[in-house]
């Protein structure tokens, strides 16, 4: 190993870029490449079989695509038993002498703070590199959040759109409006959703072949299985997903976006979030993708389902992550409703009756993966309104998704999903009872329970837990414009009601201290 390098470039898991800005900045010649694989990345949260895989065999193509490109590259893989990324860092210090070490900011606070100090502690200079994958950085969105008295993604948005000229008709919106829910969203209805493209799998190359041996000799106990592993894990590949989804599933996106059918866990939605995520595309390709498609083809493309999507990327993710920087590190302690539960053992087995619950937990566990209504409506929604502890749950779906990194998943599922924040990121809790998850798929119709239901024990768990939820919370709740008419249908109730309905709630939240679900 060469003794001496100007610049030691710190490569994480997450900053697969093909347009690196460090690497755009360095040589080759004189500047030398570190990327590290630990174990602590993988069980300070119990993390999924598929997440592990997806991260280290995407690191593994990564650096043979950066070794055929003429860099020096020292890759610490997991038999070499280091305990975290620093101690790779402090390592590779000692061996190349580097004049300093350059990072893209990491996508968690934590990683940054860590690697921050130990150079401070070793004396040698730092640098940190912003991360041109996205269209925004934690300055720009600081200085749009400054003055305002409530962060609203829409607002958000619709400069986005102006500033990047996405969708747009001069100065006006394309189409005339800014968002299109209306015409999205819809359900399947009885008939269910019929026949539904084929989503691209993706067969394990020999390096994918060799991180799976690996995950499954190093982290036997952790959830998921790997046969049938398919997730796209190369450039390549990730261009390809990305395509055959414009193709196929983007006309009905919009659509059935927040629809949910038994046995189906993909219906038309992308896939493409650890891709985008691992930074393997490039949100400007996805959003090009899909306005480009909608100028070639509008009657096959509708504006709706092609303005929903790039809402999802343009808006909504940059939205997240400016949130995520803007308000760390306090923001993962909070905990806005005081909820103390602990998770239930059955979040990682999917052993429970609720039939909705099983079967997007169950999905999450078979593949890595659940949709975005699955999460936020069905397992955000029930971790809410059974008062679950905010930490928990937020350590529970950075540990479970393909898909999670911290500034991703932090404020969507403490912000969005648990209102765990106040109100920073939602105006609202997304809470809902029984009906909204009837009316969106077919899960009540497999389930022990009755959907139909508020109190006693064959009442749907979601119905009694919601009204007692909003029962319990009315006073704070009144002050939420978008609250004030729900709360008004507590009235319609006898006390005697409102008391079996809490105590319905109470005995449901009661067997949850002994599992059973």
């Amino acid at each position: 190993m060469t003794q001496h390098c100007r610049n030691l470039i710190l490569i994480l898991g997450d900053q697969l870029d093909a347009q690196h800005p460090a690497l755009a900045a360095a040589d080759p010649a004189l500047d030398q490449v570190l990327m590290v694989e630990c174990a602590e990345e993988s069980t300070h949260v119990w993390t999924h079989k598929h997440r592990i895989t997806v991260f280290l065999s995407a690191m593994r193509h990564y650096a043979e695509t950066l070794r055929e490109a003429g860099w020096t590259l020292t890759y610490r893989d997991l038999d070499e038993g280091l305990s975290h990324i620093v101690e790779g860092l402090g390592g590779a210090i000692a061996a190349l002498q580097p004049e300093a070490v350059w990072v893209v900011r990491p996508g968690e606070w934590r990683l940054l703070d860590a690697i921050e100090q130990h150079c401070a502690g070793a004396g040698i200079a730092f640098r940190l590199f912003e991360d041109s994958h996205f269209y925004d950085g934690p300055e720009s969105f600081a200085a749009w959040a400054r003055g305002r008295k409530s962060l609203t993604m829409e607002y958000f948005y619709r400069e986005q759109r102006k500033r990047f000229d996405v969708l747009m008709d001069g100065k006006a919106p394309a189409g005339g409006s800014w968002n299109y829910d209306a015409d999205n969203r819809q359900s399947f209805g009885k008939t269910g959703p019929g026949d539904l493209p084929d989503i691209p799998r993706f067969e394990p190359d020999a390096i994918t072949q060799a991180v799976i041996e690996a995950v499954n000799a190093r982290f036997p106990e952790h959830p998921g299985q790997l046969e049938r592993f398919a997730w796209a894990v190369t450039r390549e590949d990730a261009v390809a997903a990305l395509r055959t989804f414009i193709e196929t599933r983007l006309p009905l996106y919009g659509r059935y976006q927040d629809a949910m059918w038994q046995g189906e866990p993909f219906l038309y939605h992308a896939l493409i979030g650890a891709t985008l995520n691992l930074k393997l595309i490039n949100p400007r390709e996805a959003v090009q993708a899909a306005e480009q498609a909608w100028h070639a083809d509008p009657e096959h493309y509708p504006l709706a389902a092609v303005e929903g999507f790039i809402r999802q990327i343009l808006g909504w993710r940059e939205f997240i992550r400016g949130v995520y920087w803007h308000e760390m590190p306090d923001y993962k302690s909070r905990n806005h409703f005081g909820h103390e539960r602990p998770l239930p053992a059955w979040f990682w087995t999917a052993d429970t009756r609720m039939n909705c619950l099983k079967q997007c937990i169950g999905d999450t566990i078979e593949n890595g993966y659940a949709h975005h209504i699955q999460r936020l409506m069905v397992i955000g929604n029930y971790a809410t309104l059974a008062g679950l502890l905010p930490a928990d749950v937020c350590d529970w779906f950075l540990a479970v998704y393909v898909d999670a990194v911290e500034w991703v998943e932090l404020p969507n599922v403490l912000g969005m999903a648990l209102h765990g924040d106040g109100g920073v990121v939602g105006s609202k809790p997304y809470v809902a009872s029984g009906a909204y998850i009837n009316r969106m798929s077919n899960y009540c119709k497999g389930c022990s329970y009755s959907v139909t239901q508020r109190t006693g024990d064959k009442a749907c768990p979601f119905n009694a837990l919601y009204w007692d939820f909003l029962a319990r919370h009315r006073k704070a709740l009144s002050t939420t414009p978008r609250m004030r008419m729900v709360l008004k249908n507590l009235d319609r109730w006898s006390e005697e009601e409102v008391a079996a309905i809490e105590a319905t709630a109470q005995t449901h939240r009661d067997a949850l201290d002994v599992a059973v679900g």
